[in-house]
Protein backbone atom coordinates (compact mmCIF):
# COMPACT_ATOMS: atom_id res chain seq x y z
CA UNK A 1 0.00 0.00 0.00
CA UNK A 2 1.38 3.40 -0.92
CA UNK A 3 1.46 6.27 1.52
CA UNK A 4 -1.02 9.03 0.79
CA UNK A 5 -1.44 12.42 2.41
CA UNK A 6 -4.41 11.09 4.37
CA UNK A 7 -2.66 7.98 5.67
CA UNK A 8 0.43 9.99 6.58
CA UNK A 9 -1.74 12.54 8.41
CA UNK A 10 -3.57 9.81 10.30
CA UNK A 11 -0.34 8.03 11.27
CA UNK A 12 1.05 11.27 12.69
CA UNK A 13 -2.16 12.01 14.60
CA UNK A 14 -2.29 8.49 16.03
CA UNK A 15 1.37 8.80 17.06
CA UNK A 16 0.23 11.72 19.24
CA UNK A 17 -2.19 9.31 20.93
CA UNK A 18 -5.22 11.43 20.18
CA UNK A 19 -8.57 10.65 18.59
CA UNK A 20 -9.74 12.49 15.51
CA UNK A 21 -12.44 14.33 17.44
CA UNK A 22 -10.00 15.41 20.17
CA UNK A 23 -7.47 16.54 17.58
CA UNK A 24 -10.06 18.58 15.73
CA UNK A 25 -11.47 20.09 18.92
CA UNK A 26 -7.99 21.11 20.13
CA UNK A 27 -7.08 22.70 16.80
CA UNK A 28 -10.47 24.13 15.77
CA UNK A 29 -10.83 21.85 12.75
CA UNK A 30 -13.92 20.21 11.26
CA UNK A 31 -13.90 16.52 12.24
CA UNK A 32 -15.99 15.47 9.23
CA UNK A 33 -13.63 17.16 6.79
CA UNK A 34 -10.55 15.79 8.53
CA UNK A 35 -12.02 12.29 8.46
CA UNK A 36 -12.59 12.60 4.70
CA UNK A 37 -8.99 13.80 4.23
CA UNK A 38 -7.59 10.92 6.31
CA UNK A 39 -9.62 8.41 4.30
CA UNK A 40 -8.58 9.93 0.98
CA UNK A 41 -12.11 10.99 0.08
CA UNK A 42 -11.22 14.69 0.22
CA UNK A 43 -7.99 16.29 -0.96
CA UNK A 44 -5.75 18.17 1.44
CA UNK A 45 -6.00 21.94 1.35
CA UNK A 46 -4.12 23.73 -1.41
CA UNK A 47 -3.41 26.68 0.85
CA UNK A 48 0.10 26.69 2.27
CA UNK A 49 -1.27 28.49 5.35
CA UNK A 50 -3.69 25.63 6.04
CA UNK A 51 -1.01 23.00 5.39
CA UNK A 52 1.32 24.77 7.81
CA UNK A 53 -1.46 24.82 10.43
CA UNK A 54 -2.03 21.09 9.98
CA UNK A 55 1.69 20.31 10.13
CA UNK A 56 2.09 22.40 13.27
CA UNK A 57 -0.88 20.68 14.90
CA UNK A 58 0.74 17.32 14.15
CA UNK A 59 4.05 18.46 15.64
CA UNK A 60 5.84 18.34 12.29
CA UNK A 61 8.79 20.74 12.30
CA UNK A 62 9.50 22.81 9.22
CA UNK A 63 12.58 21.55 7.42
CA UNK A 64 12.33 18.03 8.86
CA UNK A 65 12.01 14.92 6.72
CA UNK A 66 8.40 14.58 7.89
CA UNK A 67 7.79 18.19 6.77
CA UNK A 68 9.10 17.39 3.30
CA UNK A 69 7.02 14.22 3.10
CA UNK A 70 3.91 16.07 4.32
CA UNK A 71 4.30 18.85 1.74
CA UNK A 72 5.23 16.45 -1.08
CA UNK A 73 2.19 14.27 -0.41
CA UNK A 74 -0.06 17.35 -0.32
CA UNK A 75 1.27 18.47 -3.71
CA UNK A 76 0.94 15.00 -5.20
CA UNK A 77 -2.64 14.72 -3.90
CA UNK A 78 -3.41 17.95 -5.74
CA UNK A 79 -1.90 16.52 -8.93
CA UNK A 80 1.13 18.81 -8.77
CA UNK A 81 4.84 18.18 -8.86
CA UNK A 82 6.26 19.38 -5.51
CA UNK A 83 7.62 22.94 -5.55
CA UNK A 84 11.09 21.85 -4.48
CA UNK A 85 11.31 19.96 -7.80
CA UNK A 86 9.77 22.63 -10.03
CA UNK A 87 11.90 25.34 -8.37
CA UNK A 88 15.10 23.54 -9.40
CA UNK A 89 15.86 23.78 -13.13
CA UNK A 90 18.34 20.92 -12.77
CA UNK A 91 15.81 18.58 -11.16
CA UNK A 92 13.01 19.70 -13.45
CA UNK A 93 15.14 18.85 -16.49
CA UNK A 94 15.48 15.29 -15.19
CA UNK A 95 11.77 14.59 -14.89
CA UNK A 96 11.53 13.02 -18.36
CA UNK A 97 14.09 10.43 -17.21
CA UNK A 98 12.09 9.73 -14.07
CA UNK A 99 8.85 9.43 -16.06
CA UNK A 100 10.52 7.12 -18.56
CA UNK A 101 11.75 4.91 -15.71
CA UNK A 102 8.30 4.87 -14.14
CA UNK A 103 6.87 3.77 -17.49
CA UNK A 104 9.23 0.80 -17.40
CA UNK A 105 11.44 2.01 -20.23
CA UNK A 106 15.13 1.36 -19.59
CA UNK A 107 17.66 4.14 -19.23
CA UNK A 108 21.22 3.94 -20.41
CA UNK A 109 23.93 3.39 -17.80
CA UNK A 110 25.13 6.97 -18.38
CA UNK A 111 21.64 8.43 -17.86
CA UNK A 112 21.25 6.43 -14.64
CA UNK A 113 24.59 7.78 -13.33
CA UNK A 114 23.58 11.35 -14.23
CA UNK A 115 20.25 10.96 -12.47
CA UNK A 116 21.89 9.48 -9.36
CA UNK A 117 24.37 12.38 -9.20
CA UNK A 118 21.58 14.96 -9.45
CA UNK A 119 19.56 13.26 -6.74
CA UNK A 120 22.59 13.11 -4.44
CA UNK A 121 23.24 16.83 -4.89
CA UNK A 122 19.63 17.73 -4.07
Amino acid sequence: MSVTFGTFFKEKRLALGITLREFCREHDLDAGNMSRIERGIAAPPKSETALRKYASALGIREGSEDWQTFMDLAAISAGRIPDRITDSPELLAQLPLVFRTMDGKPLSEQKLRELAEIIQRS
